[in-house]
C-alpha cells in the first residue's frame, strides 16, 4: 500500500513532488474547477490559508475536468484564473482525476480513509474537501456545499 507522504503529485508549474514535502502539515486538499457554481469557494479558501497559514496549515488545489468539463483550461491558464480573479497564493497543482480507472493515488486514499454519503468512495462534484492531520491521516471528508468559512472551526482544531 502506498504511504500518504509518498505520493508524487505534478505542481502547476511542473514540478513533481513528494506529499512528504507537507509532512507535519495540516492540509486540506481539495479538487477544483474554475467554471463551476462553487468556484467563488476560492475566496474563501485563500481567507482560510492566511488565517492559518503560519500555525503549520496548507491548502492544495487539485484541478479536476471530470465534473460538466468545468475545468477545460490547461495549467497556465488555470494559474492566471486563480490569480486574477482570487489572488490564491495556496499551492495548486496539474489537473488529475479523481474517479475512475485513472484516480490519482493521492485521492485514493483519501477516498478509502474518509468515505462519503453512506460510505460511497466516488466523489460527486468538484470542491470536495478532505482535512488531513499532521500525520498524514484524513479526519474528515467535506461536501463541496461545505463552504470555507463553514469548516473553520475544523480546521483550527486539527492545528491545536
Amino acid at each position: 500500500m502506498t504511504r500518504f507522504y509518498d505520493i508524487e503529485a505534478i505542481t502547476i508549474e511542473g514540478e513533481s513532488i513528494k506529499l512528504g514535502e507537507y509532512s507535519g502539515k495540516v492540509l486540506l486538499i481539495v479538487n477544483v474547477a474554475s467554471k463551476c457554481g462553487f468556484t467563488p469557494q476560492y475566496a474563501g479558501l485563500e481567507t482560510l490559508y492566511r488565517k492559518y497559514a503560519a500555525q503549520g496549515f496548507v491548502i492544495l488545489g487539485f484541478p479536476c475536468n471530470q465534473f460538466g468539463q468545468q475545468e477545460p483550461g490547461t495549467e497556465q491558464e488555470i494559474a492566471k484564473f486563480c490569480d486574477l480573479n482570487y489572488n490564491v497564493t495556496f499551492p495548486m497543482f496539474s489537473k488529475l482525476d479523481v474517479n475512475g480507472e485513472r484516480t490519482h493515488p493521492l485521492f485514493a486514499i483519501l477516498k478509502e480513509q474518509a468515505p462519503g454519503l453512506l460510505g460511497t468512495l466516488a466523489i460527486k462534484w468538484n470542491f470536495t474537501k478532505f482535512l488531513v492531520d499532521r500525520r498524514g491521516r484524513v479526519l474528515k471528508r467535506f461536501a463541496p456545499s461545505d463552504a470555507p468559512q463553514a469548516i473553520d472551526a475544523e480546521v483550527a482544531a486539527a492545528l491545536a
